[in-house]
């Protein structure tokens, strides 16, 4: 075969590790690592800001089931993905991000962006670390995917010198691992098993909350388990879609009701933080099987009675294949909670007919999710109108939202997005989009409008930082600052970069516009004029 460079080195490895798309932004320190993913047919995306395609490959990741990989450049370049590593260690997503370095030879001699990057990624990776020798590269990136690939998934990070990029070294000598991942967890061993089961059916009052750490699978036979155990299932993160959206099992307004009334919760990777009330509204007494890949998340701030280091969704299919023995004939506790849900939704759906100009965000929320339907995938990116929007959402597949976890980040939903468009070319795909959500990454339509990438985003704006301004006035009501943003017309922007913008005011042409959009086969942005509505999230005080 001969000799080959570094870079080709690096990405012969993600090949072997069943890579066939990396996303990046071009730079000196990284060409060694795009030249060898073009010799090796490697799929290379290239954005405008390191954070977006960070982003992307998370998304990417997330949809695939392979490792996603973002390629930035040194220095600013790495410091710029920052927090979208951060974002991806929090939601509990395998991905590498690979760094530029500067040259080996230059080493504390003040290089082009010297930096030490991988003290950078102490607290936010399973691994860090910088590849030396051109040799060892495949080494390197096969130990990235056996660190990315334990427990529940983490990002890992790799920085390779320019030069040792450049270095050549003999092909032949190579070595790729003949296993690349290590194996996965399974589920609960038959003694375990038996227990939940016993406790299961013993239960007068069982809940099922999914959340991120169940993973999008082909084998998600959640469904079956809660109609056989007709237990009332709220869904959050990851887990959305594993019920249809109108299965009269699936909850959506009464996820703390249903905790603080029921006597058993089937916790399924689940983070007992703050968007489930740290686990403090469950009743002493409940009985809590928490089942997680990740051992540090049983008994994190809610104590489990039975936890149980395993697959979430390996278990759930264990339960599946036993489902006689705790099987019920009727739903009481799923009725009561049931009756609850209608009575909230009949408030939002009167909401949602307001036909008010400025739009209602009620009604923004239920147009926005009649249009994109059951099958999309959409991104949401944004504070008060994406919490609005989301509770409406209809997808009804695992994993087609994406939402950006625990962490909060805004900025996740242009990368997001064309992740998804590109791993589902066929697929509807959306972003509902914040008006501040949108500053952050939205010039990555030029992204979209490059690649030819449809993409219809839906924006709520209103003008301000809602969620901050609302707090800001219950704390300062007479020191207001950095609360307002006014309207500015970024649909307009999208339009002069060559995509389909429009702007709505009227809530009756919301639906109109987005299939105008759809139609118009363009990168797409339809924003919608909202009123300012004072609604606080509570998540500053629990």
């Amino acid at each position: 075969m001969g000799k080959i460079h570094g870079g080709r080195v690096i990405a012969r490895a993600l090949r072997n590790q069943g890579v066939d798309t990396i996303f990046t932004l071009t730079g000196g320190h990284i060409l060694g690592i795009l030249d060898g993913c073009v010799q090796e047919g490697i799929r290379v995306v290239d954005f405008r800001h390191e954070q977006a395609a960070v982003h992307a490959a998370e998304a990417y990741g997330r949809l695939t089931g392979q490792m996603g990989v973002a390629v930035v450049t040194a220095g600013p370049g790495v410091t710029d993905a920052i927090t979208a590593v951060a974002t991806a260690w929090y939601a509990g997503t395998p991905m590498l991000l690979l760094g530029g370095r500067h040259l080996f030879r230059q080493e504390m001699k003040g290089g082009l962006q010297e930096m030490d990057h991988p003290k950078l990624f102490e607290g936010i990776t399973a691994w860090a670390a910088t590849g030396w020798d051109p040799r060892r590269l495949s080494e390197y990136i096969d130990t990235a995917a056996r660190h990315a690939f334990t427990g529940r998934g983490a990002p890992v990070f790799l920085d390779v010198p320019m030069d040792v990029q450049l270095d050549e070294t003999d092909g032949d000598s190579i070595r790729l691992a003949s296993a690349p991942r290590v194996n996965p967890l399974g589920g609960a061993d038959r003694e375990t098993l038996d227990r939940i089961i016993e406790v299961l059916a013993a239960s007068e009052r069982p809940m099922i909350f999914a959340g991120a750490g169940s993973r999008a699978a082909a084998a998600n036979r959640l469904r079956e388990v809660a109609e056989v155990l007709q237990a009332p299932t709220h869904l959050n993160s990851r887990a959305r879609g594993s019920l249809p959206h109108d299965h009269p099992l699936l909850g959506n307004h009464t996820r703390t009701q249903a905790m603080m009334t029921s006597d058993l919760v089937l916790a399924l990777g689940v983070d007992w933080d703050f968007r489930a009330k740290y686990g403090d509204v469950i009743q002493p007494g409940t009985v809590v099987v928490h089942v997680d890949a990740d051992p540090t998340k049983i008994g994190w701030n809610r104590e489990a009675t039975i936890g149980v280091l395993a697959d979430p969704m390996q278990v759930v299919g264990q339960l599946a294949d036993r489902g006689d023995e705790f099987r019920r004939a009727s739903r009481p506790f799923a009725d009561e909670l049931g009756d609850e849900e209608r009575q909230i939704q009949a408030v939002f759906d009167q909401q949602a007919g307001d036909d008010s100009i400025p739009v209602m965000p009620q009604r923004f929320g239920r147009d926005v999710a009649r249009f994109f339907g059951t099958d999309s995938i959409v991104a949401v990116d944004g504070g008060d109108v994406v919490s609005t929007t989301a509770r409406w959402l209809q997808v009804s597949t695992p994993g087609h939202v994406l939402d950006p976890g625990p962490f909060g980040s805004l900025g996740t939903g242009p990368g997001y997005a064309i992740a998804a468009k590109l791993a589902f070319p066929d697929k509807r795909v959306g972003i509902g989009f914040g008006d501040g959500a949108f500053g952050f990454n939205g010039f990555e339509y030029d992204t979209m409008i490059r690649l030819g990438l449809p993409v219809i985003g839906v924006m709520g704006n209103d003008g301000v930082w809602s969620n901050i301004k609302t707090i800001h006035k219950a704390f300062f009501p007479e020191r207001l600052v950095a609360a307002d943003l006014g309207r500015r017309p970024y649909s307009a922007i999208v339009s002069a970069m060559g995509g389909h913008g429009e702007l709505v005011t009227d809530p009756t042409d919301i639906i109109p516009a987005l299939r105008r959009a759809e139609a118009s086969g363009l990168p797409a942005l339809v924003e919608v004029h909202l009123a300012e509505t004072a609604r606080a999230s509570s998540n500053y005080s629990q």
